[in-house]
């Protein structure tokens, strides 16, 4: 290591303890102090559900057995997603709400770096096979009002951390649909039907495309995007998400 590089290193890390003594670091939940940027608190991470194994094998459903193999939920059973696999890195619940919704409409965009860390742990199964990454769009109006894409600023940290190219306007959202919000299952997936559309197919033509998205509820709106990619020549969709709903019904 050269003296220069020694020099750079010393500084940044010299630049790193004065910060954190101005401004410590916060739970990203809850804005507790915590010793390490982008960490949750002892009382947050012990609210917060983790989904690990046992899940649904196609939509990552949490399931109750034992028995980690070939397990696939009942919704799954009876009607199979256009999407390949779905991961998410966490429950969708009252105490884990605050942190998505600090990111979605928060304008905390700088939570997107340290989520990214949960989604690629959380994702490693459908994260290695993926060619792209594309995010769920909103529509230009919204857009426009949000001023972010909180699923665009995921998929970008996702790619930075992974290697992985990013695509983030090959997917368009070509109507502007109702909030989803209230809405059963049919009803998502009657308000998001027809909703997307691929410019530039070439970019994800034969490759194996990763959905990011923010929240996965009842599924209606990666599988949508997920019949919008495969119509355009994408070989596979799968989904990696935030957060999950266990039941759709629960959201808000």
């Amino acid at each position: 290591m050269g003296l220069l590089t020694r020099f750079t290193e010393t500084s940044r890390a010299a630049g790193r303890l004065l910060l954190n003594a101005v401004l410590p670091p916060q739970c990203l939940a809850c804005s507790a102090v915590v010793d390490t940027p982008g960490h949750l608190c002892g009382t947050c991470f012990g609210r917060f559900t983790f989904i690990t194994p046992p899940h649904c094998g196609i939509c990552g459903l949490p399931l109750d057995q034992t028995i980690t193999d070939d397990l696939i939920c009942g919704a799954c059973v009876v009607e199979r997603p256009a999407y390949g696999q779905a991961r998410a890195a966490f429950i969708y619940d009252a105490h884990s709400r605050p942190l998505v919704l600090k990111l979605k409409h928060g304008d905390r965009t700088d939570m997107a770096v340290h989520l990214a860390r949960w989604l690629q742990r959380s994702g490693r199964e459908v994260l290695g096979t993926a060619d792209v990454l594309v995010p769920v769009p909103l529509h230009r109006w919204r857009l426009l009002m949000r001023a972010y894409n909180q699923s665009a600023l995921l998929a970008h940290a996702v790619g930075k951390l992974s290697g992985k190219a990013v695509a983030a306007d090959v997917l368009i959202r070509t109507k502007s649909t109702p909030p989803q919000g209230g809405l059963s299952r049919k009803e998502r997936r009657r308000n998001v039907a027809k909703a997307f559309g691929v410019r530039d197919a070439a970019r994800i033509e034969n490759k194996r495309v990763l959905l990011i998205d923010d929240v996965l509820t009842s599924g209606a709106t990666a599988n949508a995007c997920a019949l919008t990619l495969m119509q355009a020549g994408a070989a596979a969709v799968d989904v990696l998400a935030l957060a999950r709903v266990p039941n759709p019904a629960d959201a808000l």
